[in-house]
């Protein structure tokens, strides 16, 4: 028999999804509000990251893939309590695949940006797979964008502006290991020189900062999931290299950041397991003109807990729930690729959310997903869904999203019935392999309440619904969660709202709300 679960249970989830607002979800909370916080800061996939500061704002760049709107700003006071600024690309351009047409490719993109700030522009170069390496510049870094290309590829660019001015860009890919200083014009839309300065065995992701006339260069070393650091007096050389800290003591991609009043804290990437690839703070100090991370009673590693860079500021988070009544989608939220707009409305149905039905033959190639990352270590998304919409042969629903696709699939049969079902989607090398996950049950075509939970310590997700959002029937079966490099989006598990139909037609999926909470 099915697990059915008590009122009780859910109490505080559905106290959230009454009424037309919603309580915003505290998961994962680092700012211990006494001085401290825990790593992660976000305890969610933000990939390769770049942070600056510009006065007292701190900003951070994360890679988004294929996901759109694409590149992920966030702003912070204190480099503990961040929120999304916004998003540097509307739409992905330069690629169809980026639509989703040619097989799509949810592998590539755009990722490890790099963020500075000159003249009262925030700048971001980037490298979309298989592309010419973009430069983006903003006045404010909300937006508006604009972008010029450059002449040429650079691997995770490494923007780097000197004392007098000058424009650089580092750059290394880890199947060779040499790293080039390319020189960049006042305007930086042109590459004027390029050099080899330096060669480390696998070295990629650069950034490059200066400090007390010394140039420092961090490298990810992928293949040991390590991280080194050279110093030089000059941009061009002579180097010396150590190696710093690696996935076993806290991360192995990032660089540091200065404080308003003094002082350094570094940033770094993390392989996390299911959850994907978190970044970490970690306070640094100066031995004999080297970094180190850590303390000077624990060095050569990011604490678990430490005292706040900057302290007094007040908690802030992403968001993650959402009531659609707003005329624009919450900030946390992207598409698979860009979105087919014609398949999509907040205005259709004022207060929901609209997804019309795309034509896709299954759903690894269906356009119009609308994702969130999961949030560790546990969360809990419940949609509330109006499926009176729904056509004959339509798949629409909530579920998870990476290399495992736990889901819950509603839909109408032919004989004008609403059925439900669930189904795991794991994304092999060959393709995805779907398999049902129990028996599809009968279902009145309604407002109805589906819950997707992701336990991150566990690496399982679990799935119910619900009639009346007060008892809920849990769907019976295993659903992983995991994340591979080699399969999947190359992102952390995500949730994803969905509707598409393999052989089209006007059906549609209309979502009330989306409540992120603890379980």
């Amino acid at each position: 028999m099915a697990k059915v679960f008590g009122r009780a249970m859910l109490a505080a989830t559905l106290a959230l999804v009454a009424g037309t607002g919603l309580a915003q979800a505290q998961v994962w909370r680092s700012d211990a509000g006494d001085g401290t916080y825990r790593n992660p800061p976000l305890n969610a996939d933000y990939p390769d990251p770049d942070i600056i500061r510009v006065g007292e704002d701190f900003y951070f760049a994360s890679t988004t893939f294929v996901n759109a709107p694409g590149l992920t700003i966030l702003h912070s006071k204190d480099l503990v309590n961040w929120d999304i600024a916004g998003h540097v690309m509307p739409r992905l351009t330069g690629n169809p695949k980026y639509d989703l047409a040619d097989g799509g490719d949810y592998r590539h993109g755009v990722y490890a940006p790099s963020l500075r700030y000159h003249k009262g522009r925030f700048h971001i170069a980037v490298t979309p797979v298989g592309r010419p390496t973009r430069i983006y510049s903003a006045a404010d870094v909300r937006g508006p964008w604009t972008m010029h290309e450059l002449d040429r590829e650079a691997f995770d660019p490494a923007l780097f502006i000197d004392d007098d001015g000058k424009a650089y860009m580092a750059t290394s890919i880890g199947s060779d290991g040499t790293i080039t200083l390319l020189t960049l014009d006042d305007d930086l839309t042109t590459v004027t020189s390029a050099q080899k300065i330096h060669y480390i065995k696998g070295a990629e992701g650069s950034k490059l900062i200066k400090r007390d006339g010394w140039y420092y260069i961090f490298n990810s070393i992928p293949r040991r999931l390590g991280m080194t650091v050279s110093r030089a007096r000059s941009l061009t050389g002579p180097w010396e290299t150590r190696d710093q800290i690696d996935d076993k003591t806290g991360g192995h991609q990032g660089a540091l950041v200065d404080l308003p009043g003094g002082g350094w804290y570094g940033f770094v990437m993390l392989d996390a397991g299911a959850i994907g690839r978190v970044t970490n703070i970690s306070p640094v100090f100066w031995q004999d003109g080297w970094p180190v991370w850590g303390t000077p009673e624990a060095p050569g590693r990011v604490p678990a807990t430490a005292a706040k860079p900057i302290l007094g500021k007040p908690f802030v988070e992403p968001p993650s729930s959402d009531d659609f009544g707003k005329p624009t989608l919450g900030r946390q939220w992207q598409w698979n690729h860009n979105p087919d707009d014609r398949r999509w409305s907040l205005k259709a149905r004022p207060g929901y959310l609209r997804l019309k039905a795309t034509q896709a033959p299954e759903f690894w190639s269906a356009r119009n997903t609308l994702v969130q990352k999961g949030q560790g270590p546990r969360s809990r998304a419940v949609a509330k869904v109006d499926a009176r919409g729904l056509a004959v042969g339509d798949a629409c629903g909530l579920g998870t999203f990476g290399k495992f696709s736990s889901q819950i699939v509603l839909t109408r049969t032919a004989q004008g019935h609403g059925e439900l079902g669930a189904r795991l989607i794991e994304s092999t090398q060959t393709g995805p392999v779907t398999t049902p996950r129990g028996a599809a049950v009968s279902v009145p075509l309604k407002d109805l309440w589906l819950s997707v939970e992701m336990d991150f310590t566990t690496d399982k997700s679990a799935l119910a619904y619900s009639l009346d959002g007060k008892a809920w029937t849990a769907l019976p079966g295993e659903f992983p969660l995991a994340y591979d490099w080699r399969t999947g989006t190359f992102q952390g598990e995500q949730y994803g709202l969905f509707c598409y139909n393999p052989k089209g037609g006007e059906g549609r999926l209309d979502v009330d709300s989306f409540t992120l909470s603890k379980p």
